[in-house]
């Protein structure tokens, strides 16, 4: 590729010059509801109520009440797109992470004066300063607690050791100057903040908005793949072979991607915390990954802000929480974290690993098994069990034959309705912690759930026993050229 992507502006240039990839309006959008819920009939797949369907990306460049402002939505919702953004075929996406992480390049840090992010500041000691007024964050359905920032970058530093992490999170504007901020138990962030907490002192904390997308895909990583201190910049250097640059912050003591088209700067501060629907008393949060509208929590974390920087005439970038942008961005860092594991414990045997859309990226996995031999018979199935173990938010995993697309569903119900036996190819294994955005993870919905958050993985074997693999070929169709019959 010789066009050379940096940040969201460089990336949205080369797509298009592809087409059908970037669909531009300049009719006026409503903000509150309007650009998800064009989107949803647009581009936005994924676990999206019906009727949806993968298309391009959309920019909205008249957006209510956010002169000079844009909005970016479904940049990483369609798994072709990736692969352009990141030079990969689009089924080869986890091994090309699982490649960066094994070759990372470390950030570097340059001057404010190079920093295109801080092109125009805006300090909350400003005289009507307001990030809602600063920033056109989307509301994505009129039940949404409010404004959310879904595709912020968040990064803050271990006060013991020194070292940062980057991750992104559910973010509400809750007023003129403070954030909620939504943490799934066990986020790297999150016990970063608790460090601070622990010592009644205030967290740094930066949240960059619209940068390269090799960032956004690197920053989804999670542990055990990537533990507490390992900074996922590093994987998003390797994915471009050179580092990716931050800059000091102007108002906290923190650093920002220097190239992003926002940057919120402030504080999450000591033992401060927020009802997340404060401002509109629905119980609803906003649209998630499972496909369903999360509840509000009654106490979050509150984020005072410092100060909002921007590009000149900013692009701000959204999703869709149950769009194929989700799957792409938490689905691919998944498959590179099942791959790095099972290449190891099992070479030879693995041919590919899918993040299925339904399982919005985190819920379900497709692993392809090849069986060379009849000692390979049982290792399939430790395949999915230490896919468990790689990334401990699955929840199902269907093993399938080296000649089954795991990118087609319908090849993959074809091989679970003639490779499958109910009573004998299902193994559950109950009562292991899952994600708690799982409706069906309660004891309400099982007896054998003993807490929320709790579930029943399952393993589905759709691969043929080995000693039967001569009676399951398929039929084979001669190879031709149809160029000779259709041009």
């Amino acid at each position: 590729m010789n066009f050379k992507i940096n940040d969201l502006r460089t990336s949205i240039e080369y797509l298009k010059t592809f087409p059908n990839q970037i669909l531009e309006t300049d009719v006026e959008v409503d903000p509150f509801a309007e650009i998800s819920g064009i989107y949803r009939y647009v581009g936005a797949g994924g676990t999206v109520k019906r009727p949806t369907k993968l298309g391009p990306a959309m920019i909205f460049n008249n957006v209510k009440g956010h002169e000079n402002s844009k909005v970016l939505i479904g940049l990483l919702a369609s798994r072709e797109r990736v692969g352009l953004l990141l030079n990969e075929k689009p089924e080869k996406l986890g091994f090309l992470l699982k490649e960066s992480l094994n070759n990372p390049i470390d950030p570097i840090a340059v001057s404010n004066n190079e920093a295109k992010c801080q092109e125009v500041v805006h300090l909350a000691s400003d005289s009507g300063f307001d990030i809602r007024k600063l920033i056109p964050a989307p509301t994505n359905t009129e039940e949404d607690a409010g404004p959310y920032i879904t595709m912020g970058m968040c990064y803050g530093t271990n006060p013991i050791n020194g070292l940062s992490d980057i991750t992104i999170h559910r973010l509400c504007l809750q007023s003129k100057d403070e954030i909620s901020m939504y943490f799934v138990p066990g986020r790297h962030l999150d016990a970063l903040r608790m460090m601070y907490e622990k010592d009644n002192k205030p967290m740094p904390i930066s949240i960059s908005i619209g940068v390269d997308p090799a960032i956004e895909i690197a920053s989804c990583f999670e542990p055990p793949t990537t533990p507490l201190g390992f900074n996922e910049l590093s994987i998003a250097g390797g994915l471009r072979n050179e580092p990716v640059k931050l800059v000091n912050c102007l108002t906290v003591n923190e650093k920002a991607i220097a190239n992003a088209e926002y940057v919120i700067e402030g504080e999450l501060i000591p033992n401060r915390r927020i009802r997340e629907d404060i401002n509109t008393n629905t119980g609803k949060a906003m649209p998630e990954f499972p496909g369903y509208t999360g509840s509000s929590k009654p106490e979050l974390p509150v984020i005072k802000v410092k100060a909002v920087t921007h590009r000149k005439n900013p692009i701000m970038q959204s999703c869709i929480g149950p769009s194929e942008e989700h799957v792409n961005m938490a689905g691919i860092p998944t498959e590179a974290s099942i791959l790095i594991l099972l290449e190891k414990a099992l070479p030879g045997n693995i041919k590919n690993v899918y993040a299925h859309p339904s399982g919005g990226g985190k819920y379900m996995a497709i692993i392809q098994f090849i069986k060379r031999s009849p000692s390979d018979e049982g290792k399939h199935r430790q395949a999915a069990l230490l896919a468990f173990t790689a990334f401990s938010e699955l929840k199902h995993v269907i093993l399938v034959d080296e000649d089954v697309d795991i990118f087609d569903s319908n090849d993959v119900l074809w091989a679970m309705n003639t490779r499958f036996q109910g009573d004998k190819d299902i193994i559950t294994i109950p009562g292991v912690s899952c994600h708690p955005l799982d409706p069906s993870q309660t004891p309400e919905y099982s007896n054998s759930i003993s807490q929320v958050g709790i579930s029943c993985k399952t393993i589905f074997d759709c691969t043929v026993p080995f000693h039967l693999k001569d009676k399951f070929q398929r039929s084979v169709f001669k190879e031709v050229d149809i160029k000779k019959w259709i041009k």
